[in-house]
């Protein structure tokens, strides 16, 4: 059954109005609801594509936290052959917020990270929502320099709404976990591409995405705190939420304008819960063409392009 945000409740009526008249039809043949049920699937579609013409930051929020946009696990299992998992950062434990690993993309060898939310509850349960503990950045810093090592480029899927914020976190040293990782990302003598896929939050979501290219769903959110964070500390009200999206700037959009990202990924429409093959299909294009602009350069140019790329994030904002 297919879940509704709050803002789609047209689109909702009109196609359980078209579900209804799709169970009328299969329990009396004789009743014919063909024209009708295709009236109403046009006023459908052009009542969602009239909502994701002009979707406000905060749908855009919501769009991404859907519970049925495809995660880490999936762009993972339909891009990658030969998938092969990498466990434990050999310093405490296993962090099952982020799935790392090598395979084949497209032919070609490849160092993978993810960070995986789960798709029902006993798999978000499992994967403490994306949420990763010290370990978890510490497995993929480990990953990192095996690719490195032999040099793998890497892909990164980003879906997280930060670190995991819990006290045995930061005893372990969550902030230097994180750090890090941004640093092994930097350091990278392969080329390493990053894609926002649903939340990119925090650093939480930097530590993986510090990469060569970086891209975003259209859909997709990437900041340095949650709406709702923010608006905590600025108005001490989380429920201003809404008004903290807008000004933060964490729509897609906003980052391409600010040179934050590299490119947009286009979504089907009404986001890529709705056609997950053609989104993850549209995300493995923009890879293999990222990808493919690094082929025959050196270790040191790869670091110099990166390297470069952020520093003139600063200035085309000074």
């Amino acid at each position: 059954m297919r879940h509704f945000l709050e803002f789609e409740k047209p689109v909702a009526d009109l196609e359980g109005q078209i579900q209804e008249l799709r169970r009328l039809q299969e329990s009396d043949d004789s009743v014919s609801t063909e024209e009708e049920i295709a009236n109403l699937e046009t006023k459908a579609r052009e009542a969602l594509k009239s909502l994701y013409s002009k979707l406000t930051p905060w749908q855009k929020t919501q769009v991404a936290r859907h519970t049925d946009r495809p995660h880490a696990s999936h762009y993972i299992d339909a891009l990658i052959d030969d998938f092969t998992p990498l466990a434990g950062d050999r310093k405490f434990s296993e962090d099952r917020a982020v799935l790392t690993g090598l395979g084949r993309f497209r032919g070609e060898p490849v160092a993978v990270l993810g960070q995986e939310k789960g798709s029902d509850t006993q798999a978000r349960l499992k994967h403490n929502f994306g949420m990763a503990r010290p370990e978890g950045y510490r497995k993929a810093v480990r990953v990192m320099e095996l690719a490195d090592r032999y040099g793998l480029p890497v892909i990164s899927f980003v879906d997280t709404a930060g670190a995991y914020p819990g006290v045995g976190a930061e005893e372990r040293g969550q902030a230097e976990a994180i750090a890090r990782s941004t640093e092994a990302c930097l350091g990278l003598g392969v080329p390493n591409v990053a894609v926002i896929i649903g939340e990119g939050g925090s650093g939480g979501a930097i530590a993986l995405a510090t990469a060569s290219r970086v891209f975003m769903l259209e859909h997709a959110i990437y900041s340095v705190i949650s709406p709702e964070g923010a608006a905590s500390i600025l108005w001490r009200d989380s429920a201003r939420a809404e008004e903290a999206a807008t000004a933060m700037k964490v729509t897609a959009e906003d980052l391409l304008n600010l040179k934050v990202i590299d490119a947009i990924v286009p979504e089907p429409l009404g986001g890529a819960h709705r056609d997950p093959e053609v989104t993850i299909g549209a995300v493995g294009d923009i890879v293999a063409s990222a990808l493919a602009e690094f082929s025959g350069m050196s270790a040191s140019d790869i670091r110099r392009e990166r390297r470069e790329k952020f520093l003139a994030i600063g200035r085309s904002l000074g």
